[in-house]
């Protein structure tokens, strides 16, 4: 099982994880679909929250980005094919970190997806180029996220490419911030405040991925594994990014802080360690786990899969040595 030995900031892992008696309320059900269509999920709401029956570990898991609900309102206008926009998902991120409850710690994961609606974006981080009518004042419409075609509403996927036929109107930015983008960050405040409300503080782990092309500097031409981003330690504790970095790179993992990725909305939203909450961004390179092309699990996802539910343990388990 995961044992203690915080003391020096070190997550350690000796031998497998043990399985948790706590119960799980939701589970993770829907199968992919083949990489030419997009997946049919019956997802009627913005989020999922998957929660152990008792919390025990003062610690949050977020997916903002592995949504894969493609509904036909959000299909509207679209001119790419299925599996361009399915590129911009980290996809089966939420599997990954699925084991979250059993260790004590929920998890909230987005339904919809990421090119149509960005969780770890402003609210209103919006390209005027986008839309037939002007935007008001208050928009942001400057954001270096925004100058790349990736705001709250995306204009471009990953590979650079225009989403949109034509021009939207702002009342539909408008619908998918109050319908997707509020949902989650309410859930996701109610959770935080539960989480210090019980236990005095809060560790939120939000968990991403990261293509092929965007891992950062290489270490004699070996791509980066993991990235984490606590924006250069004004976002969480040190000793847990540390610890994090220590457990990853004692599995023979090459992981880098900060570069390129030091934190987005969330991190910086949130990540107020004055206040009680810590916040760590943890990316994972795609080609650990999946084929970025087909938009598939490779053979050794489970295999990697478990060694993320030993972080999950370790984290869980060890949080309170941390910065409890």
């Amino acid at each position: 099982m995961v044992q203690g030995g915080c003391e020096t900031g070190q997550f350690v892992c000796a031998g497998t994880v043990l399985d948790s008696d706590i119960l799980v309320r939701y589970v993770f059900d829907a199968a992919m679909d083949g990489p030419a269509s997009l997946p049919e999920l019956d997802q009627a709401t913005p989020f999922r929250l998957l929660a152990p029956e008792r919390p025990f570990a003062p610690v949050i898991f977020t997916s903002a980005h592995s949504g894969r609900c493609y509904s036909a309102d959000l299909m509207s206008g679209v001119r790419l094919r299925a599996l361009d926009l399915r590129r911009s998902e980290d996809s089966f991120v939420d599997e990954l970190f699925s084991a979250a409850p059993a260790h004590g710690a929920p998890l909230l994961a987005a339904n919809f997806p990421r090119a149509f609606c960005d969780a770890n974006r402003e609210p209103w981080e919006l390209d005027p180029s986008m839309f037939e009518d002007r935007l008001p004042a208050w928009v942001n419409t400057t954001s270096t996220r925004v100058g790349a075609g990736l705001g709250t509403v995306a204009k471009v996927v990953a590979s650079g490419e225009s989403i949109y036929a034509a021009k939207l109107l702002f009342a539909e930015a408008e619908r998918r911030i109050f319908t997707y983008w509020r949902p989650f960050h309410d859930m996701l405040s109610r959770l935080i405040e539960d989480t210090k409300a019980r236990f005095g503080y809060c560790l939120l782990i939000d968990c991403h991925s990261m293509p092929a092309y965007g891992q950062g500097r290489r270490a004699a031409g070996r791509p980066v594994d993991f990235v984490l981003g606590d924006l250069h330690g004004s976002a969480c504790a040190s000793r847990v990014t540390r610890a994090a970095e220590a457990f990853l790179s004692a599995k023979g993992y090459l992981v880098r802080r900060n570069d390129p990725y030091a934190g987005g909305f969330i991190t910086r939203h949130y990540g107020r360690p004055a206040e009680d909450v810590h916040v760590l961004q943890i990316e994972i390179a795609r080609a650990l786990y999946m084929d970025e092309l087909r938009i598939e699990h490779l053979p050794i996802f489970a295999s990697i899969k478990k060694q993320i539910t030993e972080l999950v343990a370790a984290i869980t388990l060890q949080v309170h040595d941390l910065i409890g």
